[in-house]
């Protein structure tokens, strides 16, 4: 069962795999707490992209303040976790 804070490992695998594909990177590089800008030289524009396809794969709204937060793979998780259960809670 999914909670507010932890999404399923189906989903932090989809997570990773939109993250990777959009930095260009092999999974195997990525560690839950690598940092995207500097060990993955992501710049703001893939940031935004990530963001962007988080929303569509998710259905869920993603404020870009939330950007300050998604710096690794462990903080887009949360950011989206937290972003699923408020539709979740809009739904409900």
């Amino acid at each position: 069962m999914t909670t507010a804070n932890q999404l399923d490992t189906d989903s932090r695998a989809q997570i990773k795999t939109i993250i990777c594909d959009i930095l260009e990177i092999e999974p195997e590089e990525m560690t839950d707490t690598s940092r995207f800008k500097e060990d993955h030289e992501a710049d703001s524009m893939g940031a935004i992209e990530i963001l962007s396809q988080l929303e569509r794969a998710f259905g869920a709204d993603i404020d870009q303040a939330e950007l300050a937060r998604m710096v690794n793979l462990d903080g887009v998780v949360t950011v989206v976790s937290e972003a699923v259960a408020a539709k979740s809670a809009q739904a409900g």
